[in-house]
């Protein structure tokens, strides 16, 4: 990007938009870079709830055209864009009321059903059923048996959103488009009225230079007001954070053979299955706090365990908490004073000749909001661009991903490792596996799991250094893998081993292995002191006494 001729369009921002805006770029046949100041998905887009879904909540407000798009998205990506990282997932919606309440809730599923079907990309999912209370109780032994009076079971689908978002970013690679993580915009480059491009500082480095381009896209999520600034216009709207705090706690603290949603009376309340583990949350309140670091508090904690227990015959302790992150959902801002009634559906602007600035919409349908982001940007090029095809383009690793499937107990027998760790890895690598495979038959030792994270092999951090463009330690424990929010430790017992593997492809020396681990348990120790202060401004102050291994200014 330093060296080469002007692009046609720079995209600001590597989360799940951003990457998708600079696959659909090049996908056109455009020119076209994509930075990120941290690493790829490091902030909302690893932070989510991790579903692929239309939106139960957004169909109770009558937000029909969010839903159907959402649906549409969901099938694309469970049927075309990325089936092997986009996996079906059964909710149980507990009903509380007799008489109104199973046609009022049973209508809306059933909906939610048929709007997937007629978007041609449901996939196979099942269809809702009814259940009785004693069927529910079956399949949610974990339910006290006074919580409901019977239920509604219905299927959606889940995502490893962060490895998701790196995916995108390395299939846009794959087609053309120039990518870097560690790199920050200081400011906008005009030419009177024109934004013509962007000063850049490559922060692993600290060298600036400019990168010119016809148009720039800036996707950068909660930042939008402060990357906006940047360039000296108005905002025609504005970006508010809405903090969303999940716990993890282990598989078998549970004992429930299906995910559940339960109303609160602010939003739902979600309990995800997750691997060997549950994912529970979330909460909706303003944060305009750190961006970078939201902070989960006592209070946020608190919350979710209040709520999950009131239907939980054995109620969950701080103790059971294996995990726990936080993230920031980009709200539209509205008259409301809720976040949970702002805005999800998201917007397209032209503040300035030559910035587009996209912001607002859910993970789910970020393919659309790449397109829209994209389309407007191409108005101003002289040439006549093609259309959108990303309906159609397949991540990497998702061609010849069932043949890979089908063949993992051969895979399992000539690589030596449990056809149960070769599935494993088939869902976080589709018909790549062999490339992470082909690492162990070079080194028997890389079959070897991580201490303390066992779901990972040592393989696969080589792999995310040279593949994936991992930078840093927690580049690798807390985004390529989800260490920081799977095992008990936070991923500490494995930082030595992961900064022992990944030296050598860095060219890092023992001070640099040290001073990464140093800095990841110094995270990992003031996260876990935000997480026993009282309130938002506490936990920040608390999360902030650890820096950022590489500062973003």
């Amino acid at each position: 990007m330093r060296d080469g001729p002007e692009l046609d369009i720079l995209v600001v921002g590597g989360g799940v938009v951003g990457a998708g805006a600079a696959l659909d770029a090049a996908t056109r046949g455009l020119k076209v870079g994509l930075i990120e100041a941290r690493d790829w998905a490091s902030g909302t887009s690893s932070r989510s709830s991790k579903l692929m879904h239309g939106g139960l909540r957004y169909l109770e407000m009558l937000d029909f055209a969010l839903v159907r798009e959402a649906l549409k998205e969901r099938g694309l990506s469970l049927g075309t864009l990325a089936p092997y990282l986009v996996q079906p997932v059964r909710f149980l919606y507990p009903l509380k009321h007799r008489v109104w309440e199973r046609p009022y809730v049973g209508a809306g599923i059933a909906l939610y059903d048929a709007m997937a079907a007629t978007s041609g990309n449901r996939m196979g999912l099942q269809w809702h059923k009814h259940l009785s209370k004693k069927k529910a109780l079956r399949v949610a032994p974990a339910l006290k048996p006074d919580s409901l009076v019977g239920a509604v079971q219905y299927s959606d689908a889940q995502v490893d959103d962060a490895r998701h978002t790196m995916t995108i970013v390395r299939t846009a690679a794959t087609y053309g488009a120039l990518v870097a993580n560690r790199t920050r915009v200081t400011r906008f480059e005009r030419a009177g009225e024109h934004v013509v491009g962007a000063n850049v500082t490559d922060l692993e480095s600290g060298e600036e230079f400019l990168v010119s381009a016809k148009q720039v896209i800036n996707a950068t999520g909660v930042w939008t007001d402060d990357t906006q600034a940047m360039a000296d216009t108005r905002g025609q709207f504005h970006v508010r954070a809405s903090k969303g705090v999940h716990l993890v706690v282990p598989r078998d603290r549970l004992q429930l053979d299906t995910g559940l949603i339960l109303r609160t009376e602010k939003s739902v309340l979600f309990v995800i299955p997750w691997g060997r583990h549950w994912i529970v949350g979330t909460t909706d309140t303003d944060w305009d706090l750190d961006k970078a670091h939201p902070a989960a508090s006592s209070s946020d904690i608190d919350y979710v365990l209040e709520h999950v227990n009131s239907v939980l015959r054995s109620p969950l302790t701080a103790s059971d908490v294996e995990g726990v992150y936080a993230g920031l959902r980009p709200l539209l801002t509205g008259e409301s004073e809720s976040t949970s009634k702002l805005s999800r559906e998201h917007v397209v602007g032209h503040p300035a000749p030559g910035l587009v600035v996209v912001a607002g919409g859910k993970y789910t349908t970020y393919r659309v909001m790449a397109k829209d982001a994209v389309d407007e940007a191409v108005r101003s090029l002289d040439a006549k661009v093609p259309e959108s095809c990303t309906e159609q383009v397949p991540l990497v690793g998702a061609d010849g991903w069932v043949a890979m499937q089908n063949a993992r107990h051969e895979l399992a027998e000539t690589y030596g490792i449990n056809v149960v760790r070769v599935e494993h890895l088939l869902h976080r690598y589709g018909s790549m596996v062999k490339e992470v495979l082909t690492l162990i038959a070079d080194d028997p030792s890389l079959a070897e799991p991580l201490p303390g994270a066992d779901d990972y092999l040592r393989a696969e951090v080589p792999y995310a250094v040279s593949h994936e463009g991992a930078r840093h330690l927690d580049d690798v424990l807390a985004r390529r893998t989800r260490a920081s929010i799977e095992t008990w430790d936070r991923g500490t017992a494995a930082a030595q081993v992961v900064a022992d593997l990944m030296a050598p492809l860095l060219n890092w020396s023992p001070e640099q292995v040290a001073r990464e681990v140093s800095h990841y348990l110094a995270r990992v120790e003031a996260e876990r002191a935000s997480q026993q202060q009282p309130d938002d401004a506490t936990a920040d102050a608390a999360r902030l006494g650890a820096e950022d291994i590489v500062p973003i200014g």
